[in-house]
C-alpha cells in the first residue's frame, strides 16, 4: 500500500484545509466542493484528510459499519446483538467517474443467484463510505444517473435499493468531498447544493511558496515512508486538536446574536432555500471549537459565510462565484458584538498557537516550521484565490471605428436576458454519452429489451439469461437448486435513455447583425440556447464569422460559460462571410467526429441569411454559402438556422439557408418556449416542408 502524502505538508491553501479540518471536527457541515485549476494539490489534499480522522467502532463481521452503541434496525446483516465494536480507521471510499449505478449502490450478486438459486445483496460504494468519506473526483464529469443517487442517499441519510427482485435499505450518511475543474463543466444546482462548504483553489503566483511546494513533492517521491516519518509528528498534533475540538463542539453555544447574523447574511445575499443558514449555523460552530472556544463570534460568522455561500448564490452557471466581502462587513457591522468572555480563552491543543482562521488562537497547522522547511525561506503569505475571470488576460479594447473594405468594427454590447428555449434534438436513435437532449442506446435509462452480448456483456438481463437457460436443464444435468448457465444464455439489457450531443454555435458577427441593435437580442438568445445545453449536459462550440474569415473562437468544449464568456466580448462589424462559417463548421465536425464518434453533433446557424463576402476564395457569396450548406446536409449534420431578421420587410433568406442545410429556420421569437404553441421540437420535422419549398422554387 503507497504512503499517503501528509496532510500538513500542504503548502498554503489555507481556506481548502480549514474547510476540509472543518469537517472533520463536524460531519455535519455537510462536505466540501474544492474548484480550481488543475495541478493545485486539490486531489492530494482530499486523500490527506483521512489519516487525521478519529476511528470508527462498527459492529464485527458488519458489511454496512454499524455503531454497536446504535446499529441501525433496518441493516441488511442485522439484526446486530448488543456486543463490544471493533475500532478500525475511517474510510475514504472514491467513487470513479465512469462507475456503474450497481457499484454505487449495490445489487443482486448475480453468481450466488445463479450457481446457488438465492437472493444475496452485495453492497456498493455508498455503504462502504457509511460513517467515513465519499470522494469525487472531477465531480462535474459524474454522470446524472449517479448524481441522482447520491442526491437522494444524501438528502435521506439512506440508500434504497429496488431491482432484480432485491429490496434492501441501509443508512448511508457520509462526508461528501468533489473536487472539480470548472473549465470542463458545471454542477447541476441540486447537487451543488448538497455540498456545505466550497473553496476556490489557485496555484500561488509567489516564487518561493512555488519552490517549497517542488521541494516538498520531489522529497515525496524520493522517498515516500522517509517523508511521512518526518512529518508525523505535525500530524499527530493535528488529528489530537481534531478530536479535542469533536469533543469541545456540544459545549458551544450558539447564541442569538450569531443567529440573526446568519440569518441577516443569507437574506442579505438573497440565497435561495434555509440549507444555508443551517450550514453556516454548523460552520460557525465548529470554528468556534477549531479555535478552542465555547462562544460563537462575529468573526466565526463572516468565515462561515465566505465558505458556505459562495456557491447558493449563483442565479445561473454564468455567474461567477464568490462573495461581495464588504456587503459582508456591511452586513455584520449592523449586529452588535457578543458579550466578551471574561475568561481568557482556553488553550486548543494542537500543533500551533500562531492563529486561527480568523487570528484567535485556532488556525490549521503551519506552513513553514516542518522539518522540510528548516533551512527554506519563510513562505509568504498566501494571495487570495484568483478567479478564471482574474486569470484570463485581458483581450485589448476595440480601437475607434476605422473605414475599410469590411465597413467599421463596432464594439461588443451586452446580451439581452436569456429565457427558456424550446427542445431542439437530433434525430434518429444515437449511442453517445450520457445526457438530456436526443434519444439514445445507453448504458443507463429505462429497459426496452434484451440481446445476446456483442463483445464484453454489460448489463445482464436477468430474466431473459433465466429464460434462455431453463429449456435446457435437464438435458444439462441439473440437480440441485442452482442453474446450469452457459456462455450462450447469456443476455444483455437494451435500453434507451438521452444523451448530450455537440452543440456547435455558428453565428453571424458581421455589420448587418448589429443594425437596430440586434445582437444584443442574437447574443440573448444564444446564452440562452448555451444554458440549455449545459442543462441536457452537452458539449458546445462557437464558430464566428465577420469580415473576410471565419473564427474559432472556442473549440469544443464542456464548459457552457467559457462560450458565455466569449460570447460577451464578441465585437461586430464588416462583411458577412457566410460561407466561411458553415466551412470552418463543416472542419470543426470532421475533426470531433474522428475524436468522439459516438457523439451526434446539432449545428446552430444564428444569422439573417446574408451573405456578402466569398472571402479569400472569390466567386458569387450566395451560390458559395449554399455549397457549403449542401455539403453538410449531404453529411448527414442535424441543423437549425436562427433567424435574426427583423424589420417590417423581410428577405426571408434565413429560410433559403434551412432548406439547403435540411433543418427548420426558427426566429428569435419562435425560440422561446412559451412563446409559439407547436413549435417543431424536433429537427427532423422540418425536412418535408423544407423539401418541398425547394421543390416549388425549382419548378
Amino acid at each position: 500500500m503507497s504512503t499517503p502524502y501528509p496532510f500538513t505538508a500542504v503548502v498554503g491553501q489555507t481556506d481548502l484545509r480549514l474547510a476540509l479540518l472543518l469537517n472533520a471536527v463536524s460531519p455535519a457541515v455537510g462536505g466540501v466542493l474544492v474548484r480550481g485549476e488543475k495541478g493545485t494539490a486539490k486531489s492530494t489534499a482530499v486523500r490527506a484528510l483521512s489519516a487525521l480522522l478519529p476511528q470508527v467502532d462498527v459492529v464485527p463481521g458488519c458489511r454496512f459499519s454499524c455503531a454497536p452503541a446504535a446499529p441501525d434496525p433496518a441493516c441488511p446483516d442485522g439484526p446486530h446483538e448488543p456486543g463490544p465494536g471493533q475500532a478500525r480507521p475511517a474510510r475514504m471510499v472514491e467513487l470513479p467517474v465512469g462507475a456503474s449505478e450497481d457499484r454505487l449502490v449495490g445489487a443482486l450478486d448475480i453468481e450466488r443467484a445463479l450457481a446457488e438459486g438465492v437472493k444475496a445483496f452485495e453492497p456498493g460504494l455508498l455503504a462502504d463510505a457509511h460513517r467515513g468519506i465519499l470522494y469525487v473526483d472531477e465531480v462535474n464529469l459524474l454522470h446524472d444517473h449517479l448524481i441522482d443517487l447520491l442526491l437522494d442517499a444524501a438528502a435521506m441519510g439512506a440508500s434504497y435499493v429496488e431491482r432484480e427482485g432485491v429490496s434492501v435499505r441501509h443508512a448511508a450518511r457520509f462526508l461528501l468531498v468533489g473536487t472539480m475543474n470548472p473549465e470542463e463543466g458545471e454542477l447541476r444546482p441540486q447537487l451543488l447544493d448538497r455540498f456545505g462548504l466550497t473553496v476556490e483553489v489557485a496555484a500561488s503566483r509567489e516564487p518561493a511558496q512555488r519552490v517549497e511546494v517542488v521541494r516538498r513533492r520531489l522529497a515525496y517521491e524520493d522517498d515516500p515512508a522517509g517523508f511521512a516519518t518526518r512529518w508525523a509528528d505535525d500530524e499527530r498534533d493535528v488529528r489530537a486538536r481534531v478530536v479535542a475540538a469533536r469533543a469541545l463542539l456540544p459545549k458551544v453555544a450558539l447564541g442569538d446574536t450569531a443567529l440573526l447574523q446568519i440569518a441577516a447574511t443569507c437574506a442579505g445575499f438573497e440565497v435561495d432555500g434555509m440549507r444555508a443558514d443551517i450550514v453556516m449555523a454548523r460552520t460557525a460552530t465548529a470554528l468556534a471549537a477549531w479555535a478552542g472556544r465555547t462562544d460563537v463570534r462575529k468573526e466565526d460568522v463572516r468565515q462561515a459565510a465566505l465558505l458556505a455561500l459562495p456557491h447558493r448564490r449563483r442565479r445561473n452557471p454564468f455567474d461567477a462565484p464568490g462573495l461581495d466581502e464588504d456587503k459582508l462587513d456591511e452586513i455584520l457591522d449592523g449586529f452588535p458584538d457578543e458579550e466578551a468572555d471574561p475568561e481568557p480563552d482556553p488553550e486548543p491543543e494542537g500543533p500551533d498557537d500562531d492563529g486561527g482562521p480568523d487570528g484567535d488562537g485556532g488556525g490549521v497547522p503551519p506552513q513553514s516550521g516542518g522539518p522540510e522547511t528548516a533551512h527554506a525561506p519563510d513562505a509568504p503569505e498566501e494571495a487570495a484565490p484568483e478567479t478564471p475571470e482574474s486569470r484570463e488576460t485581458p483581450e485589448p479594447q476595440p480601437s475607434a471605428p476605422q473605414g475599410g473594405a469590411d465597413g467599421p468594427e463596432q464594439a461588443a454590447v451586452r446580451a439581452s436576458e436569456p429565457f427558456r428555449t424550446r427542445m431542439l434534438s437530433v434525430p434518429g436513435l444515437g449511442e453517445g454519452a450520457a445526457g438530456r437532449r436526443s434519444r439514445a442506446r445507453t448504458a443507463h435509462g429505462r429497459t426496452t429489451g434484451a440481446q445476446r452480448p456483442r463483445g464484453h456483456l454489460g448489463k445482464l438481463h436477468l430474466a431473459a439469461t433465466v429464460h434462455a437457460a431453463a429449456p435446457h436443464q435437464k438435458a444439462r444435468g441439473r440437480s440441485g437448486p442452482g442453474l446450469v448457465i452457459r456462455k450462450d444464455d447469456l443476455r444483455q439489457a437494451t435500453r434507451e435513455g438521452r444523451e448530450g450531443n455537440l452543440v456547435l454555435f455558428v453565428v453571424d458577427a458581421s455589420g448587418s447583425m448589429a443594425a437596430r441593435q440586434r445582437m444584443s437580442a442574437v447574443k440573448g438568445a444564444v446564452l440562452s440556447l448555451l444554458l440549455d445545453a449545459y442543462q441536457r449536459r452537452d458539449k458546445v462550440g462557437l464558430i464566428t464569422f465577420r469580415g473576410a474569415t471565419a473564427e474559432l473562437a472556442l473549440p469544443p468544449t464542456s464548459s457552457v460559460d467559457a462560450a458565455a464568456s466569449r460570447l460577451e466580448r464578441l465585437p461586430t462589424g464588416g462583411r458577412t462571410p457566410l460561407a466561411a462559417g458553415l466551412l470552418k463548421a463543416r472542419e470543426v465536425l470532421r475533426i470531433e467526429r474522428l475524436r468522439d464518434p459516438s457523439r451526434r453533433p446539432l449545428l446552430v446557424v444564428v444569422t439573417d441569411g446574408r451573405a456578402t463576402s466569398a472571402g479569400a476564395v472569390g466567386g458569387d457569396p450566395r451560390e458559395l454559402s449554399a455549397r457549403g450548406a449542401r455539403l453538410l446536409a449531404a453529411e448527414g449534420v442535424a441543423s437549425v438556422v436562427v433567424d435574426c431578421e427583423t424589420g417590417p420587410v423581410r428577405l426571408g433568406l434565413a429560410g433559403v439557408l434551412a432548406a439547403d442545410l435540411g433543418g427548420p429556420a426558427v426566429t428569435l421569437d419562435g425560440l422561446r418556449a412559451d412563446s409559439l404553441a407547436g413549435l417543431v421540437k424536433n429537427v427532423r420535422t422540418a425536412v418535408t416542408s423544407a423539401a418541398s419549398d425547394t421543390n416549388r422554387r425549382a419548378a
